[in-house]
């Protein structure tokens, strides 16, 4: 068996990519939580692997010529994974580019829109003073769920949203969607997106994945150290 990869992770969308990818390439991996409340993402040896203080990472001891490599980064995570194991990223070059495309339009519009939807919409409200900024709400509201008929157009036209297979962008994507309702959007309008987000999460790798140290989180209001550590001036 493989050396297991390690994995820096925190149960949020950008760690449940990582942990799903690595279920579904049926890769070894052992666990390292980073308790992003706590300020653990600010340790001087995660800081080694990640020096951009944001989780997940990886360590692979099994790296490019068999030497170790840490990488940071969720995307560039799935895409050194998908070429290490040559999955899910299609057969052909055109699949390739469009895995690559969607792969970005989550990185650069889906992941960092609906982040500052949950922030603005779910976290300021709580903070001492409570920080309720309608016109910020009703910004990231209306772009995430402009993007979210992007995707569901782009749906109808394939059963996934590189083509007709599953790729590592519907790995990067799902994990931000899943979280529609707390992003305040509906999928009334949206059938293909609905079908989408159904299908893939009934399967193994994908439940696996995303419930990943599911206990570790608190379902409850975040306290205000968590508040301070991840919202505070550095």
């Amino acid at each position: 068996m493989p050396a297991p990869i390690d994995l820096h992770y925190w149960p949020t969308p950008n760690g449940w990519k990582i942990s799903i990818a690595l279920e579904e390439m049926a890769l070894p991996y052992a666990v390292h939580y980073v308790d992003i409340g706590k300020g653990e993402q600010f340790a001087p040896d995660f800081l080694k692997i990640a020096p951009n203080n944001r989780m997940p990472a990886i360590v692979d001891p099994k790296g490019p010529d068999g030497a170790p490599v840490a990488i940071f980064e969720s995307g560039a995570i799935l895409l050194y994974l998908a070429r290490k194991t040559g999955q899910f990223m299609g057969t052909t070059e055109r699949d390739r580019i469009a895995v690559e495309q969607w792969l970005m339009w989550q990185m650069g519009g889906v992941g960092p829109m609906a982040g500052q939807a949950h922030h603005f919409l779910a976290y300021a409200p709580q903070m001492d003073p409570p920080q309720v900024l309608p016109y910020a709400q009703d910004r990231y509201r209306r772009e995430v769920g402009r993007l979210y008929g992007v995707l569901d157009r782009r749906l109808a036209e394939s059963s996934h949203v590189a083509g007709d297979f599953l790729s590592i962008a519907d790995m990067a994507i799902w994990p931000w969607a899943i979280l529609w309702a707390r992003q305040e959007q509906t999928l009334d309008d949206k059938p293909h997106m609905a079908r989408w987000l159904e299908s893939l999460g009934t399967r193994p790798a994908f439940v696996a994945g995303k419930a990943l140290g599911a206990e570790r989180r608190d379902p409850g209001p975040m306290n205000k150290q968590a508040q301070q550590v991840l919202f505070g001036k550095r």
